[in-house]
């Protein structure tokens, strides 16, 4: 990135060399090319079919319990369900899910604009992808039966 270097000045290559300082990340490019291996070897229409049967199961039961509401009722969902709980905190959601092993993202997902739309402070999010399976869903609900037991309706 450096053309020349002296004691009272210095000058830089021309782009876009100025800007490529360091050692290329390898280490990234021969991990994306195991993970692309993954996907390709599952198959891209599989892993979609999977995510879609697996978010509409996780739909369901999270509209199936009393005082949660999902978030959202999209034509296509991505692998993910918003959600979230009468007079809970989705902060306070993801703490107590965190002690049975789930792992959720509570806040405002760097959209406020949308949550002040949508009349919340934050959400819950719960994320599935090739690798998610139902009784993950499963042991979701039964979390936030855990979570309903420290702030009751």
């Amino acid at each position: 990135m450096i053309d020349t270097v002296g004691l009272e000045c210095s000058s830089y290559a021309p782009l876009p060399a100025k800007f490529e300082a360091g050692t290329p990340n390898v280490a990234g490019v021969i991990g994306l090319g195991a993970a692309l291996g993954w996907i390709e070897g599952i198959g891209r229409a599989t892993i979609a079919a999977h995510e879609k049967a697996l978010v509409e199961y996780a739909v369901q039961r999270l509209s199936a319990l009393e005082g949660v509401s999902v978030v959202g009722a999209p034509a296509e969902r991505a692998g993910v369900v918003s959600f979230v709980m009468d007079g809970v905190h989705p902060h306070d959601i993801g703490t107590i899910l965190d002690e049975y092993g789930i792992a959720i993202r509570g806040g405002h997902h760097c959209a406020q604009p949308l949550m002040a739309r949508l009349g919340v402070v934050a959400t819950a999010r719960a994320s599935f992808g090739a690798y998610s399976t139902s009784e993950e869903v499963d042991a979701l609900v039964d979390g936030l039966h855990a979570v309903r037991r420290v702030f009751p309706l």
